[in-house]
């Protein structure tokens, strides 16, 4: 008999976590009944949020294997940090196939790895255990790029022709953790943390519906790295007082810039271009999305930052810092937007249904592991071109064994290398 509900575990429940679990009031088929954290404290908070949304009602484990282990748990969330993620989906699966206990699915948070071998990795792994599995790419599922997606295509493509061009840029004034500072951690700068949601959701409003990923193929990419604020001895001393001296930029330095052209031919052989441009180095209001698509005769433009609300403070008004207007909020005075809703803005909602309805159905989310390999795939490719500053036909030789150097530590703007 088919499950009429899903019990989730979350693994990892820090800042990311919290933001799945506000977006759960929306999920109505699945309750959270598993935490595992690392910081016994941070569990605690994540149950709390949990109980006072009424989305579940979570024990809290010792470990990975202790959650899978439950049988009131048929799904997890992994959303621990970057360098942990292959070796939770190890204990996951070792888990599953010593018997300990029995899931149905696995979803990752982006990017799936930090370079195409763990990437790769976790797709044999979830495959070896014969899981489904989902990548939790949540732009993709934003209300505005699925309506924006429908319309585009529907009355400008159906009439026109296909569109031809996409942009997509995510900014912010950079992370919260030290250790997304720290590529060897993370897996790169800014190219790898976020250039993952932008290279993704430009391809996929490029992408006919109804289509495979496969029905628009990448043949070259174009990149390019800069740190263009955080190397600043001003700010370099912020990042080394915040981590209490672990980061280093003025040695260790990640790009807090990044830009790529990705050229694509769909099925005609018609070509394609997808320009992505990600920043640490942005001051706004706070993070901005924004993403074009231009076709023959129509264009679509979204921006997470033209909301339908705003507020105005005047400079008599002193409060503590905060994210409660926006995400990486960085001021509390003058002329603020208000996203009302960011989890249903940025698609977490949406994006947690669909996981939570594909693995009751025993069907393999729309976007999956194999989707989250292509993307690191593209990633490490940009890397490459902008280490070699040229074109890279892609596929690259040699690409799965390949780690940027800014991941090994080897990338100094200043030395010029």
């Amino acid at each position: 008999m088919a499950k009429k509900r899903l019990g989730i575990g979350i693994i990892g429940a820090g800042f990311i976590g919290k933001f799945h679990i506000r977006s759960w009031i929306s999920v109505r088929d699945g309750d959270i009944n598993g935490i595992f954290d690392r910081n016994e404290e941070t569990a605690n908070e994540a149950a709390s949020l949990v109980k006072s949304l009424n989305v579940g009602d979570p024990k809290i484990y010792k470990s990975v294997t202790d959650l899978v282990a439950d049988p009131n748990i048929d799904a997890v969330w992994i959303l621990t940090p970057n360098f942990t993620r292959l070796e939770v989906m190890e204990e996951i699966v070792n888990a599953v196939e010593s018997g300990k206990g029995e899931l149905i699915g696995v979803a990752c948070e982006k990017p799936l790895g930090r370079n195409v071998y763990e990437a790769k990795k976790m797709l044999e792994l979830v495959q070896r255990a014969k899981l489904l599995d989902g990548y939790l790419e949540d732009q993709i599922f934003s209300p505005t790029t699925i309506r924006g997606k429908e319309l585009l295509w529907a009355r400008g493509a159906n009439n026109a022709g296909r569109p031809y061009l996409a942009r997509a840029a995510e900014e912010h004034s950079g992370p919260h953790m030290p250790w997304f500072w720290e590529g060897s951690l993370q897996g790169g700068g800014v190219l790898n943390d976020m250039m993952c949601h932008s290279v993704e959701v430009a391809r996929h409003l490029l992408t006919q519906p109804g289509k495979p990923r496969e029905s628009i193929t990448p043949v070259k990419v174009t990149a390019h790295t800069e740190c263009l604020k955080w190397q600043n001895p001003k700010y370099s001393q912020i990042l080394s007082n915040n981590s209490n001296g672990k980061v280093d930029y003025n040695n260790r330095p990640s790009e807090d810039y990044a830009r790529s052209v990705i050229e694509y031919r769909d099925e005609n052989n018609q070509k394609l271009i997808v320009e992505t441009t990600t920043s640490w180095c942005y001051v706004g209001a706070g993070l901005r999305l924004s993403m074009e698509v231009l076709g023959p005769e129509y264009s679509l433009a979204i921006n997470s930052l033209d909301t339908d609300m705003k507020i105005f403070l005047s400079r008599d008004i002193h409060g503590n810092q905060g994210e409660d207007l926006v995400e990486k909020q960085n001021a509390e005075v003058g002329l603020m937007p208000i996203v009302s809703n960011e989890e249903n803005a940025y698609g977490y909602d949406v994006e947690n249904r669909h996981m939570v309805q594909s693995f009751l159905n025993g069907k393999r989310p729309a976007e999956n592991f194999s989707d989250g390999v292509n993307v690191t795939e593209l990633l490490m490719t940009a890397y490459k071109s902008a280490e070699e500053e040229t074109t890279i036909a892609f596929p690259p030789p040699d690409l799965e064994t390949f780690i940027p150097k800014v991941a090994k530590g080897e990338w100094n703007p200043k030395l010029n290398k």
